[in-house]
């Protein structure tokens, strides 16, 4: 009996003992021990941080624990968008040269920045690497218009048809606003803001099909149509102001359902010159 009391004590598991255990020290069959503060980074890290109190109880701060890196991004961003107006805008000029550090300094931020911009213009097709000197900005022609107004047609023409067929009168009224804002840019005679609102009303028109692929083709398009030719005079208002006024006589064929009316708008709009 004692012997099987003996095996018994020995099969039993004993208690766990109290021990304190150096940080990083491997416990048998099991991983290394994490201290409490790493783990808790490392749980913020993947956002399944556990709320925890403060030495006095208090809540947890709303402040946390780990930063993130996001200006470099966000500047990025901010100086893509502002390249794309000054190219808009003629204010940098096709077939001239500008450099990172030139650029930055005109824009207030490093050479850093405007050069991974650039980067993405590049891919665009809007300017090219000059070694050692910077970014040249694409020349084109007014064949390359032609060209860009031909296949936006040979994509748009069929699309915008067939929402007409389909799409019912209210949802093209609901449009109404962003036509009016490309009248009111217009007006003003601002290009950069005109072209800004003139592919938000295309895009919006483009979204009605449902598919994203298309809109994302054809915003890239509408952006390169709306690159200046070297050389060629500014858009002056009255082109601008003619050239709006075609989205609302559009969205007024749309709603009433005239597809004629629809085919010939939507190709002498890509032929005009601003939209």
């Amino acid at each position: 009996m004692e012997r099987s009391r003996a095996r018994d004590d020995a099969a039993r598991p004993s208690a766990p003992r109290e021990r304190a255990s150096s940080p990083g020290e491997t416990r048998a069959g099991g991983p290394p021990r994490v201290p409490e503060q790493a783990r808790g980074e490392h749980r913020h890290e993947h956002g399944h941080d556990t709320p925890r109190t403060g030495q006095d109880g208090s809540a947890p701060s709303a402040e946390p624990a780990v930063r993130r890196p996001v200006r470099r991004h966000s500047v990025r961003g901010q100086i893509l968008a502002a390249l794309r107006t000054a190219l808009v805008s003629g204010e940098l000029a096709p077939g001239q040269v500008y450099s990172g550090p030139a650029l930055g300094e005109r824009f207030g931020v490093s050479a850093t920045p405007v050069r991974e911009a650039m980067q993405q213009l590049v891919l665009e097709g809007a300017v090219e690497v000059v070694p050692n000197r910077g970014f040249r900005v694409a020349e084109r022609t007014a064949r390359d218009l032609a060209e860009l107004a031909e296949v936006r047609a040979l994509i748009e023409v069929p699309v915008m048809l067939g929402l007409a067929r389909t799409v019912a009168a209210e949802r093209w009224a609901e449009l109404r606003p962003l036509a009016e804002a490309t009248t009111e840019a217009a007006a003003c005679g601002d290009l950069a803001a005109y072209a800004e609102r003139d592919r938000a009303f295309h895009g919006a028109l483009l979204r009605l099909s449902g598919n994203h692929q298309l809109v994302m083709v054809a915003d890239e398009l509408h952006r390169r149509a709306q690159w200046p030719l070297a050389g060629a005079p500014r858009t002056i208002r009255a082109a601008l102001v003619a050239d709006a006024a075609e989205h609302s006589a559009l969205l007024d064929a749309l709603i009433a359902g005239d597809l004629p009316a629809v085919r010939t708008l939507v190709r002498e709009h890509f032929t005009g010159g601003a939209g």
